[in-house]
């Protein structure tokens, strides 16, 4: 692995020998008792799978050279942690260490979490809201991505369907896709600071919608929307009688001019759901730890029934570790402001970095620099590359030139966009870029007379 010892990358070695092998025992097994087996896979989950951004970027490992001559570059995946640079806060690792020394938290918890930790998330999300949270309001969720398979499932049936953005966080796309939840895709608008097209919306909705989800900020294009954006977007949903699926993981990772404006402040125009979770803000994704929340002074939730299904949902799910449950209130109320200035200055100083230097990639354009966010979002112009047909395409060759790993918009739901993590140490971005200028130079379409 080179100068990068702490990279996080899958490994090479394989058990295809073992895997072969067992392959032919088990078709030696089936032919000689002369019967067809009755069991198969589900394609539901091959295809919910298929837009995951795991399984393209094992693709893109695959492609990488073994022969290890350049260090693989993993900017595909948003994970700062990994990184001498990135750390969680000392209130956090506190937090957990007396939790668990504690011997309070070894026990099963309710489905809908512990009350301490319930009642530490409403205060929590409190202080910007102006309808105050009850702890019978939150429930907690392994990590955001629970939280986002659970209201899904709430509002699957045979003929809802919901709004995502064209950029779209690919899980909600694939439990969409697992729960037979048709999708429909509204605009967002690069030139305008990546706001939501309204009209498009409008456009797009019918009886059957249910719910439109919005990523405030957004992943991955990092944009923080405004107050009177937010406000026309609570004012479309309620026209269109359906709820707001806010997922507001980034709001502690903010280093632009927008101050952070909570979906919730609107919840007297339309009910919204807020998922969140401290995996970016403190980053620690591993630990599995999120919550939803109910902004709904109208009870609209529970008259609907949204609240009951919730409830039935989680009581059948796994639960998020009681250890980290016990955690959480000391990790929200101690962990001191200076940590996220620290963290989020060191974002700001990367991306900066990056936006500037991709002017000397004129195939790779972004519109407009994030304020928020571990990512940079690019459009890919074609017209400028010779062998290139798409973003897949881009970075499969990318991979396999200069073993650096990006991620194609493919996976958010938008064609010939790419995605550029910058929650790394800043000497791998100086590298990407060097490795980026020497695939486009190769790459560049020879000038016609």
């Amino acid at each position: 692995m080179g100068q990068y010892t702490n990279l996080f990358v899958p490994s090479f070695e394989t058990d295809q020998d073992e895997e072969v092998e067992r392959k032919t025992e088990m078709q030696t097994l089936n032919g000689g008792g002369g019967g067809v087996w009755r069991f198969k896979g589900n394609k539901a989950a091959k295809e919910a799978a298929s837009v995951s951004m795991k399984g393209i970027l094992s693709r893109l490992f695959e492609n990488c050279s073994r022969d290890g001559k350049k260090t693989i570059l993993p900017l595909g995946h948003c994970d700062p942690i990994v990184y001498p640079c990135f750390k969680t806060s000392v209130e956090a690792e506190e937090a957990v260490a007396e939790s668990l020394r504690s011997g309070a938290a070894n026990s099963y918890a309710p489905g809908v979490g512990i009350l301490p930790a319930r009642r530490a998330v409403a205060n929590y999300l409190n202080s910007d809201l102006p309808h105050k949270l009850k702890s019978d309001d939150i429930f907690m969720t392994i990590g955001c991505c629970q939280g986002i398979e659970t209201i899904i499932q709430v509002l699957s049936s045979p003929t809802s369907n919901i709004l995502l953005s064209s950029l779209v966080y690919p899980l909600y796309h694939s439990y969409a896709i697992h729960d037979l939840v048709e999708i429909r895709k509204y605009e967002l608008l690069p030139d305008q600071d990546w706001e939501i097209d309204l009209q498009s919306v409008e456009a797009i909705a019918d009886h059957n919608t249910v719910a439109m989800v919005i990523c405030n900020p957004h992943n991955p294009c990092g944009n923080v929307y405004t107050y009177h954006h937010l406000k026309k977007v609570a004012e479309m949903a309620r026209k269109l009688g359906i709820m707001v699926i806010s997922d507001e993981v980034f709001k502690e990772t903010i280093y632009g001019k927008n101050p952070f404006v909570p979906m919730g402040i609107f919840a007297s125009i339309v009910p919204v759901v807020t998922l969140g979770s401290i995996s970016k803000g403190w980053l620690v994704p591993g630990w599995r730890i999120g919550w939803m929340a109910m902004n709904d002074p109208s009870n609209v939730f529970k008259t609907t029934g949204v609240v009951e299904s919730i409830k039935h949902l989680l009581n059948i799910s796994p639960d998020p570790s009681t250890i980290l449950q016990f955690a959480l209130p000391n990790i929200l109320e101690k962990t001191k402001k200076d940590y996220f200035e620290k963290k989020n200055l060191t974002l700001s100083q990367n991306v900066d970095m990056m936006f500037d230097a991709l002017k000397e990639i004129p195939c790779l354009v972004c519109p407009k620099k994030p304020e928020s966010c571990t990512s940079l979002v690019t459009k890919l112009d074609l017209s400028l590359l010779e062998d290139i047909t798409d973003d897949v395409d881009f970075c499969m060759k990318l991979a396999r030139e200069e073993n650096l790993v990006l991620l194609p918009g493919e996976v958010f739901g938008k064609n010939n966009w790419v995605r550029i993590s910058i929650g790394v140490e800043r000497s791998m971005l100086q590298d990407a870029f060097v490795r980026l200028k020497d695939f486009f130079t190769r790459h560049i379409k020879s000038q016609t007379t």
